[in-house]
């Protein structure tokens, strides 16, 4: 029977701009072990289509992967905004686009994070201004078909793939 481990101790640290925990849990087998856990704060994104059904994605440079990446909108949820304030926010900055938003769920970012992705949908976007973007943002805003869409979900080159599925999941789109 699986059991949830008993947390001992645990130390916020940083190392460069990273948020870091270290969690002390005892293990099942009574072993005593470290884990060192991202602590980091909640993101949205949107899955948005057109008013024709395209998808609206942001390509940008990311460092992580050293690689230019087609990307759901959205980022960071501030500590004085909601996660729809945030996605809208996110959504027009971006892309200048706007759109009948529905939240769709939350999602885990991975095993080792603090992270909580809310997920949105945004159907009927249009264009209402330019850009905002922030000082080290370099976005280009593409549009893609839904089966193309689709294909580059499958890749695995998206890095919000739970807000992909979940977004496409809740649309019927799937």
């Amino acid at each position: 029977m699986i059991t949830i481990w008993k947390k001992i101790k645990e130390e916020p640290f940083k190392t460069g701009f990273r948020k870091l925990i270290k969690k002390t849990f005892q293990l099942p087998n009574n072993r005593i072990t470290d884990f060192d856990i991202k602590h980091e704060g909640p993101v949205a994104c949107i899955l948005a289509l057109t008013e024709d059904n395209k998808v609206i994605l942001t390509k940008q440079f990311r460092p992580g992967p050293e690689k230019i990446l087609l990307e759901l909108p959205g980022g960071d949820v501030d500590a004085d905004e909601t996660p729809e304030e945030s996605i809208k926010r996110e959504f027009l900055e971006e892309t200048g686009h706007t759109g009948d938003i529905k939240f769709v769920g939350t999602s885990l970012d991975c095993a080792y994070s603090t992270r909580i992705r809310y997920n949105f949908v945004a159907t009927n976007c249009r264009k209402v201004q330019d850009q905002n973007l922030e000082e080290n943002e370099f976005i280009q805003v593409v549009e893609m078909s839904l089966d193309d869409f689709r294909k580059h979900l499958r890749s695995g080159e998206l890095s919000d793939v739970e807000g992909g599925y979940l977004g496409l999941d809740f649309l019927r789109l799937l």
